[in-house]
């Protein structure tokens, strides 16, 4: 069996960490696939789901001998695979998703750092353990410290601690927390309420999601201006506003 599995649910493209007898634990190789599937999804598709084979973990994170025997210039090489394959997740023009049960652990919960949305079993337990090696948390564990502030972020990443999901989600990392029973049906009914927009419009909000993250308010407003009228490029943007006028007025009629 592979150990990065992908499939195409109508409209979304799940994404499946696949090695349950190593808590799904990730090798380099694995992170230059979930790069290659996230670069180059199907047209139809308009959102991404990351989960876990089983239900002991979402994934232990880079498989621990990943690290032995690196130098200098091998780590290099290594943390660089982890920070392209999180950079292309979080940059892909879809609305991307974690659907988490058990550990979520080092480059997997960065990974969940990096989508747009997580939705976790009461089961989960998170934590960026690489202190705890020797090594630092780096690349996308830069994004903990927007969604917990800066004085939970230093805990979870000097203690190297697991963390319950009620913990995270009380401190603001998810979007939903439900038994491990609902979590596919909640990720569903979430992805419902987001895949029926268009592609265009959604490409352009995870740009400026980049945006806003990375420039000065006053820059964020000027690019967001241009990818305002840029989306009318799009046949579908016209369509979209004359579709939804007509509810409207339906709408406003039925009353």
């Amino acid at each position: 069996m592979p150990a990065v599995e992908s499939h195409a649910a109508d409209d979304v493209l799940y994404i499946t960490f696949n090695r349950p007898a190593q808590l799904n634990a990730l090798t380099v190789a694995d992170l230059g696939e979930v790069a290659a599937l996230v670069a180059n999804p199907a047209d139809h598709i308009r959102a991404l789901v990351f989960a876990g084979a089983g239900s002991r973990s979402f994934s232990a994170g880079m498989h621990v001998d990943t690290f032995a025997d690196l130098g200098p210039a091998t780590a290099r090489h290594v943390i660089g695979q982890v920070r392209d394959c999180l950079a292309a997740v979080r940059a892909v023009p879809l609305p991307t998703v974690a659907m988490i049960r058990g550990y979520c652990l080092g480059a997997a919960f960065e990974l969940a750092l990096g989508c747009d949305l997580r939705v976790a079993a009461d089961d989960a337990q998170f934590g960026l353990p690489e202190v705890k090696i020797g090594i630092p948390s780096v690349a996308d564990a830069a994004l903990l410290q927007a969604y917990v502030g800066l004085a939970r972020a230093k805990e979870i990443i000097l203690t190297g601690d697991l963390y319950p999901a009620a913990d995270l989600d009380r401190w603001g990392l998810l979007n939903r927390l439900v038994p491990p029973s609902r979590l596919e049906a909640e990720t569903q009914g979430l992805l419902s309420r987001i895949t029926r927009h268009t592609r265009t419009v959604l490409a352009s909000q995870k740009r400026l999601f980049e945006v806003w993250q990375n420039t000065p308010l006053s820059e964020g407003i000027r690019v967001s201006t241009e990818e305002f009228a840029q989306v009318f490029e799009a046949a579908e943007t016209l369509q979209q506003v004359h579709r939804h006028r007509s509810a409207m007025r339906e709408t406003r009629g039925s009353g």
